[in-house]
């Protein structure tokens, strides 16, 4: 490594020439691919930025100047850039450094992103504060061409466009987010990118207009016209033109004398500016060039030959859910099937593949998707909305005004519901029983198994009003088929009968209560555990019986604070026997399943001693 040792920080590239940046680059790309081998992580869309992480920072003055990267997934370059290279072993790693960008690493980190879409906000609000506070720093943001397309985005490209603060918008446009991207915007995208004639097209028109001798106001008046509509039909950028920014490109994104020769320029220009830059994911790695979704976020593999090592037979709540909902379509042609850009995520590929005509992949636009599922609900179709728990959240307010208020028949499948390891705080997914279960009309179920989960689609899709069904991301066994009781609205399951001691478990921590069940009895003591299956509506009568119980404990993976254990401890008049086990009101960092548990005391063993002690004190 010539070059990669010697750049510790944005300066230490200002003294290099082309040749030594190229091969930097190059540099680069090995200690990426290197480095996620060992420990995964996001890889194709760091590789497809890493000339464009080099000319920003060659060219801006960070962390004076400010540099807002959208979601993360491309960060990695620019942590390599701000000496953070020797933490890399650490990457997504329980108490090692975060797979997104923060603040607390670095301070040339400087918003916390992890969500899709937030930067060009971001970016308007620190030039404005910049400008009302009589400062001089620039300011630039790099948001990829799927989350172009978030209503979040289009907003804020909205606003800033009519402002007249210097702002560099940088579109990193490959074609994709995680999978490929959908829309109108995504094609005129596409058209901009594969016309080479667009790039010289805006010159040429210009000055063979110039050029044309003009005889009469009539002529005059008709090459003016002729110019307008040539510019709307042959011009690149002129949507964002008429948004009130100044296009320039499409560029090569991997010409790093263009990028640093063009960035350069356009520090002179005053107002907002967008460049356009053409890249392509997983550059430099074959294995990631052929297979950029797979590559996207990736597990330790072989950097020779790409190969993931291959897992233990097991299956997950996501597999479960693919396989049954294309059973639901097949018997039911008023099924329709939703996501917000992750089709392969969620478990709706295969759906995708059987019932091309039901399945809609809206793009990052998750607000969107759940009040389309509404307008569907209300013509006739029974609409399944598939979104990671994090991702939901974004469409709160859509779920009560559009779907709640007129109990109309929208599936929720929450994906991803609980912690999800080493992607950290943006992505736990450990709020949603807090949105959902102060919502009139809604139903929250959890399954403890694959068959449970079956179950609870085709009651769901029978209920007729909104239902969401929560599961973690986690493996579970092959038995799919395991034997459960019908399932009836708001009734829980009592899987061992016994005295004094309850324990109510939901979803992903019934297999952890049944292991602190076997360990109480061990000890001595006899308690009922249940499966409460669902966090709404309670079951009236076992709640009732509660109350003659002298210890009562609940257990979910979501936090405490408007959760399933505090709407438990409401139905019984907050008794002072009650006491939960939730997850803290407070934002979880990355580690594995494991690790997180473990260092709550939500594992079997912590929760066991827990109880002991609360049983010895009476």
């Amino acid at each position: 490594m010539k070059y990669l040792e010697k750049v510790n920080c944005p300066a230490d590239l200002k003294g290099l020439k082309f040749g030594q940046m190229n091969a930097l680059a190059a540099e680069m790309r090995d200690f990426l691919v290197q480095s996620v081998a060992r420990t995964g992580g996001h890889l194709a869309s760091n590789l497809g930025v890493v000339e464009l992480s080099i000319a920003l920072h060659y060219c801006l003055n960070s962390p004076v100047d400010k540099l807002i990267w959208d979601v993360g997934h491309q960060c990695y370059p620019h942590k390599i850039l701000t000496g953070r290279r020797e933490q890399f072993d650490t990457l997504r790693q329980f108490g090692g450094m975060s797979g997104f960008i923060k603040s607390a690493e670095s301070p040339h980190d400087t918003f916390d992103v992890g969500h899709s879409s937030t930067s060009l906000s971001v970016a308007h609000g620190m030039a404005v504060s910049r400008d009302l506070l009589g400062q001089s720093h620039k300011v630039a943001a790099v948001i990829g061409d799927g989350a172009m397309g978030s209503g979040l985005a289009l907003e804020a490209l909205n606003n800033i466009g009519r402002s007249s603060s210097d702002i560099l918008v940088v579109l990193n446009d490959n074609q994709m987010s995680i999978s490929e991207n959908v829309g109108a915007l995504a094609g005129y995208l596409n058209e901009m990118r594969t016309k080479p004639a667009y790039i010289s097209v805006k010159r040429d028109v210009k000055n063979i207009l110039k050029n044309i001798p003009i005889v009469g106001k009539y002529t005059e008046s008709f090459l003016n016209q002729a110019k307008t509509k040539l510019k709307y039909l042959l011009l690149p950028g002129v949507w964002f033109e008429e948004l009130g920014f100044r296009y320039y490109g499409p560029v090569d994104g991997h010409n790093l004398r263009h990028l640093v020769e063009i960035l350069t320029s356009l520090q002179r220009v005053r107002g907002p500016v967008f460049l356009h830059v053409l890249t392509q994911k997983g550059k430099g790695y074959a294995p990631a060039e052929r297979e950029s979704l797979k590559f996207h976020g990736i597990s330790p593999f072989c950097a020779k030959t790409g190969e993931v090592a291959e897992a233990p037979e097991s299956t997950s709540y996501t597999d479960i859910f693919a396989e049954k909902i294309v059973e639901i379509g097949r018997k039911n042609g008023k099924v329709a099937a939703i996501t917000a850009a992750m089709p392969t995520g969620t478990g709706l590929a295969n759906f995708k593949a059987h019932f091309p005509r039901r399945f809609f992949d809206v793009g990052i636009a998750e607000s969107h998707a759940v009040t389309f599922a509404a307008g569907m609900a209300k013509s006739g179709l029974r609409p399944v909305v598939a979104i990671y728990s994090t991702f939901l959240q974004r469409a709160y307010d859509q779920i009560i005004h559009d779907v709640c208020i007129q109990s109309l028949p929208v599936v929720f499948i929450l994906d991803r519901a609980g912690l999800v390891a080493a992607d950290g705080e943006t992505h736990q997914g450990v709020f949603d029983l807090s949105y959902l279960l102060h919502m009139p009309n809604m139903t929250v179920m959890s399954p403890r198994s694959g068959a449970e989960l079956a179950q609870m689609l085709d009651f769901a899709l029978e209920l007729g009003t909104p239902v969401a069904i929560r599961y973690a991301k986690e493996e579970i066994s092959k038995i799919y088929l395991d034997a459960h009781k019908p399932l009836e609205l708001g009734k829980w399951e009592i899987l061992e009968q016994g005295q004094k001691i309850a324990i109510l478990a939901l979803g992903s921590m019934v297999d952890k209560a049944a292991n602190v069940y076997k360990k109480l009895r061990y000890f001595g003591h006899d308690p009922t555990l249940i499966n409460a299956r669902f966090a709404k509506p309670l079951n009236p009568e076992i709640t009732a019986d509660l109350a003659d119980y002298e210890y009562i404990f609940t257990m979910e993976e979501n936090v405490l604070a408007g959760g399933f254990g505090q709407a438990v401890a409401a139905a019984l008049s907050q008794s002072p026997k009650i006491h939960h086990f939730a997850l803290p009101d407070e934002f979880l960092p990355q580690g594995t399943r494991a690790e997180i548990f473990a260092h709550l005391g939500l594992d079997a063993d912590g929760m066991t001693e827990k109880i002991l002690e609360i049983l010895a004190h009476g």
